[in-house]
């Protein structure tokens, strides 16, 4: 084997291992659920893990990570926010629109950031990321109220200010790939 299969050979396995490790970081945070009074959406860490995948992996390999949490999830694992119903059936109740977004979330934040290098760009690229999961869960919500005012002030406007907190904080610990040192999408 030539050194450059080596590498290769280790570069995919340090890829698996990110996808597995933050499937398996976003259903650690996904246990910490704070529920804010007059919505079904809780409060969690999930956006923040969500674009850290993203940043950290690549556009692919973050939305794969995103996919294996949410197929985890839909098997019944009890990877999801401990409020609300188990397997499948979260995917279809309020907080699903956010499930459902987590992989376009991911790859949106890593798919800027492979591309920029500046602090200034990942900070965009997570909030970018977590402006996809407000765009999902919104659109779960408005289905499910019938109304698209009434899912914004549910679902989004209470979680606007401690997500941009969240966007920056992902951000500032997220490696500054060079375009000419980024690992391939």
């Amino acid at each position: 084997m030539t050194e450059l299969s080596i590498v290769a050979v280790r570069d995919r396995r340090i890829t698996a291992a990110g996808i597995v490790g933050f499937a398996a970081a976003l259903a650690a945070a996904s246990q910490v659920a704070v529920p804010i009074p007059g919505t079904s959406v809780p409060m969690t860490l999930q956006p923040l893990l969500v674009v850290l995948a993203g940043l950290w992996l690549g556009p692919r390999a973050g939305a794969a990570s995103m996919v294996l949490y949410l197929t985890a999830g839909a098997a019944g694992l009890p990877v999801f926010a401990p409020l609300g119903p188990p397997g499948i059936a979260r995917l279809l109740g309020p907080t699903g629109g956010y499930l459902i977004a987590c992989p376009l979330g991911a790859f949106t934040a890593g798919w800027i950031a492979s591309r920029h290098a500046t602090l200034g760009w990942r900070v965009l690229a997570s909030v970018a990321g977590i402006a996809v999961l407000h765009i999902g869960g919104v659109a779960q919500l408005a289905v499910l109220t019938g109304s698209l005012s009434r899912a914004f002030v549910l679902g989004s406007l209470p979680f606007l200010g401690i997500d941009a907190v969240k966007a920056l904080l992902a951000a500032l610990t997220s490696p500054n790939r060079s375009p000419a040192h980024r690992a391939p999408a």
